[in-house]
């Protein structure tokens, strides 16, 4: 009995946190720069460097029920004629029930627009192909008919409830524009963008009607890296997300500061309203940048369940073709 419990408790307090949200949300990041296609498509290869790799993974809910894994890998890479590209991949699964929902998209992103003093001044407009995959498990899945009254629940019984199709697959696409300001030398840097995802409004076949479609999901993020002295920055940063009737607001900040020739670390944290606080921690190694945050969740979800924290780990590689010159560094937006 206490094994199921925890399941049907977690449903319980989830339908009725989302009572008046009727929405899809999609999976979220706390490190949601690391993973920039989720972000916005035209940070597709806004970056010091040739070529980037990133993987992030987030795990949640764990202490209540199976836990909500996302994984999330990305690659991107540049041009000298101000076209960039990209592909990425991510896949949550969720719950008891072995339900997944996954993403492959290509990315592209053209940078051409410059202006200002030695065009350090850039505006960027990206685009995002690709497609949207939900699937159940219906043999882990359990109904009211499979309850036996004198000798209860027993899986093995059949059921009458007809599944007739476990995977859904949609065509999806999204845009976006950015804008920042890639001087080095200067006090602070700015950097904002807005993006649209399922623009062509994917079909939702495992809605109650089965003829329902992903709502838009509206994208604004921006920030701003203020340096305090040759060795130390920080940078506040805002994101907003809006999606059907579901909202999220995020502000938070990281310091970066120049510990060692090839060693910067990270710290920081965000707060997700009505959420979460999420502490962060990490460091640049050469070519290498490694993030960890903590979600200790505030809701009256956490509360209730008596933590429900999540935890994200992330890691980025940045190829160069050639040696960067100290004190010319390229400003770019990230986190």
């Amino acid at each position: 009995m206490r094994k199921t419990l925890k399941p049907v408790l977690f449903t319980m307090l989830m339908v009725a946190s989302m009572k008046s949200v009727n929405a899809q949300v999609d999976p979220h990041f706390t490190q949601y720069y690391v993973y920039p296609s989720w972000l916005n498509p035209a940070l597709t290869g806004v970056f010091d460097g040739d070529v980037r790799v990133s993987g992030i993974y987030r795990s949640q809910w764990g202490n209540i029920t199976s836990p909500f894994s996302t994984p999330g890998v990305s690659l991107d890479f540049n041009t000298s004629k101000n076209m960039n590209f990209g592909v990425s991949a991510l896949r949550q699964k969720a719950g008891d029930g072995g339900y997944t929902y996954t993403t492959a998209y290509g990315n592209f992103s053209y940078t051409g627009v410059k202006f200002g003093k030695n065009e350090y001044k850039r505006m960027a407009f990206g685009l995002q192909l690709g497609l949207i995959q939900r699937k159940f498990d219906p043999t882990k899945l359990t109904f009211g008919d499979q309850w036996n009254p004198i000798f209860g629940f027993n899986p093995s019984n059949p059921t009458s409830e007809v599944l007739s199709d476990p995977t859904a697959i949609s065509f999806d696409a999204g845009a976006g524009v950015l804008y920042f300001d890639a001087e080095p030398g200067k006090k602070s840097n700015l950097f904002a963008g807005f993006s649209i995802s399922h623009i062509t409004r994917p079909d939702d076949k495992f809605s109650g009607t089965g003829d329902a479609t992903f709502p838009i999901r509206y994208t604004g993020h921006a920030g701003l890296r203020i340096g305090l002295s040759n060795q130390f920055s920080i940078t506040p940063n805002f994101l907003y997300l809006s999606q059907g009737s579901a909202s999220e607001k995020m502000i938070g900040a990281y310091g970066q500061y120049k510990a060692w020739q090839d060693i910067d670390l990270l710290v920081g944290a965000n707060y997700r309203f009505e959420d979460a606080f999420s502490p962060y921690v990490g460091f640049y190694y050469r070519n290498l940048v490694f993030g960890a945050s903590y979600d200790v969740n505030v809701s009256d979800l956490g509360k209730f369940a008596k933590g429900s924290n999540s935890f994200e780990i992330s890691l980025t590689y940045i190829g160069r073709k050639k040696v960067r010159t100290p004190g010319v560094e390229f400003v770019c937006p990230r986190l």
